[in-house]
């Protein structure tokens, strides 16, 4: 049975805190996709990625959303092209010369100013590894922003580009609460690990980023599709997360252990079996963190 179309009437009609289809108020938010899914019927309720703003219930489209757009990463440029003029009419030979000494000129001025050629060079370091991490362009923007930020502040003299660069698409990640660990930023860009870490945290301190704390949720998902566990241990571990949590036991632990202790739990109470080893390379954590994050789990749970 294919899933039922949610027009913006409906989503309307129905209360913010149900599902439109069962009236549930269990819903799920995946972080890898960007869905809010309920969890009882699996009904897709919204797409924090994607923007609904364009298309409305009568599907009339709302061009205030069209046009050029200001961009954070390439902004608004100028271009000489042509070789008509206003009226369709040819260029003379003359006239045409004349335009192309002025687009030699135009290009010539761009690539001596050393702010454009950086923002070159970075922003197609910045396409390279957001199509490697497969980033959307909402980051993108939040990243291209957060290095016009640093090259405004004249941070990045004397230092390397792709460190920049790789710091901020990790931050971006960070502020959108994308799941992308350092490491496989790290993997996607050209530099070593301990250079972007501490770029990382120079960009923290100067620009001063207050990127929110992570938690057990935000990584669930991503581990659950990495090892192909069933949608109903994944459900499961959500619960188990949430019960878990309320007597702050788990307060200050890596978010990745405890969600990836979190599944293995459940797994395990549904009969589903999980290799340790599998689900700590799967969290990027050791065989020793999950197994102490499990027996946190189950303490807090009163678990034997």
């Amino acid at each position: 049975m294919s899933q039922p179309y949610l027009t913006e009437a409906l989503l309307n009609e129905a209360p913010a805190d149900k599902c439109p289809l069962c009236d549930s108020v269990d819903k799920f938010t995946d972080m890898y996709t960007g869905e809010e899914i309920c969890l009882t019927c699996g009904c897709v309720l919204n797409n924090i990625i994607l923007s609904r703003g364009m298309i409305h219930a009568d599907r009339e489209i709302d061009y205030s959303y069209h046009g050029l757009q200001n961009t954070y990463k390439h902004g608004v440029t100028t271009s000489l092209k042509g070789f008509k003029d206003a009226n369709g009419s040819a260029l003379s030979h003359e006239t045409k010369e004349k335009m192309n000494r002025l687009r030699r000129q135009d290009v010539r001025v761009k690539l001596n100013e050393s702010e454009v050629r950086n923002l070159n060079i970075a922003m197609a370091e910045l396409d390279r590894i957001a199509s490697a991490l497969s980033l959307n362009s909402m980051i993108r923007e939040e990243a291209a922003q957060i290095y016009r930020r640093v090259l405004k502040k004249d941070m990045v003299r004397g230092r390397s580009i792709d460190n920049f660069v790789a710091a901020s698409v990790y931050a971006a990640c960070r502020m959108m609460n994308i799941p992308r660990p350092l490491k496989t930023v790290v993997k996607a860009s050209k530099r070593e690990y301990n250079e972007v870490s501490k770029t990382y945290r120079v960009l923290l301190t100067e620009l001063k980023l207050r990127p929110p704390i992570d938690d057990p949720f935000k990584y669930l998902s991503g581990i659950a599709y990495l090892l192909d566990v069933s949608r109903e241990a994944e459900v499961y571990a959500v619960e188990l997360l949430k019960k878990a949590t309320i007597g702050g036991g788990l307060a200050g632990k890596s978010p990745r252990g405890v969600a990836a202790a979190a599944l293995y739990v459940a797994c395990e109470l549904l009969d589903e079996s999980l290799v340790q080893k599998a689900v700590a390379s799967a969290a990027g954590t050791t065989e020793v963190t999950l197994r102490n994050r499990c027996q946190d789990i189950c303490n807090a749970l009163n678990i034997g």
